[in-house]
């Protein structure tokens, strides 16, 4: 199968509280695949991380992990993927993991999640891409940081724009459907 796109996932080496953040984990795994989408994401085996890499590879899908050498024991490194990448720190695992994605989409997930989605909006906000990033807010897990980012825009610390580089899409329906358009 060739890969026509290779989408970052961002999401939580646990799994959190709800079910429905495992089930959108492994549908957006599943979905990815059936496009023939490439899964790049932070190679662990635990957690949400987990869940998408598994489903993709049992739907078919090409994975390709990044995981820096000190995190290997905690996030159970994932070897059997596709392409499986050992990095020295944490910044050039979310290098390496920005390079090789035409989008990114961010599932919930905790601090982790949210140094790499701040990074790469960061990047956004100051011209070096132009990739779509997308929040997949299941059950309103991201509202609060959407809310945010509304509060700084209102508060004179950001243009309006940075509210634009942000998408939240509410289902994994929603996430394909925007993704298509998105890299179209």
């Amino acid at each position: 199968m060739s890969i026509s796109r290779s989408i970052c996932v961002y999401c939580g080496s646990r799994p959190g509280v709800r079910a429905s953040y495992t089930e959108s984990a492994r549908a957006t795994g599943k979905m990815l695949a059936a496009r023939g989408w490439q899964l790049v994401y932070g190679a662990g085996d635990v957690g949400l991380m987990g869940e998408v890499a598994r489903t993709a590879q049992a739907a078919g899908g090409r994975t390709f992990g990044v995981i820096p050498e000190h995190l290997f024991p905690h996030e159970v490194g994932k070897r059997d993927l596709s392409t499986f990448v050992v990095t020295e720190t944490m910044h050039e695992r979310k290098k390496v993991m920005f390079m090789n994605a035409d989008a990114v989409v961010v599932l919930p997930g905790g601090a982790g999640s949210l140094d790499e989605l701040f990074e790469v909006l960061t990047w956004r906000q100051i011209g070096l891409h132009e990739k779509p990033i997308f929040v997949l807010n299941i059950e309103g897990y991201w509202t609060p940081l959407l809310n945010m980012i509304a509060h700084i825009i209102a508060e004179g610390f950001a243009d309006a724009s940075l509210a634009d580089m942000v998408v939240a899409v509410d289902s994994v329906a929603e996430l394909e459907t925007s993704l298509v358009a998105a890299l179209a």
